[in-house]
């Protein structure tokens, strides 16, 4: 086990709950996760093929954007990233 996090629990704030749990998201998350071919985009561009496991906002959620569509479902925010690159990111 390389890392001993769960990214999903320690992650998500609690004004963000009903946002990930929501419908709209589920829906745009897999579909996102489609259009890229389930791999990680950040391994992608050095060649890499390794399956993306976290769909991340590349705008930071906050509660004042928390409702903006423009920042929590556009394509143009998100990117999917493996374990790996998520905590590379966040370090």
């Amino acid at each position: 086990m390389p890392f001993a996090i769960d990214y999903k629990e320690t992650a998500m704030k609690d004004f963000a709950a009903a946002f990930y749990k929501s419908k709209q998201w589920q829906h745009t998350r897999s579909a996102y996760i489609k259009s890229v071919a389930g791999l990680c985009e950040n391994c992608l561009k050095a060649g890499i093929y390794k399956p993306g496991e976290i769909v991340h906002h590349k705008t930071p959620l906050t509660p004042q954007n928390i409702s903006d569509p423009q920042i929590t479902l556009s394509w143009d925010n998100l990117e999917l990233l493996c374990v790996t690159a998520t905590v590379k990111l966040m370090a």
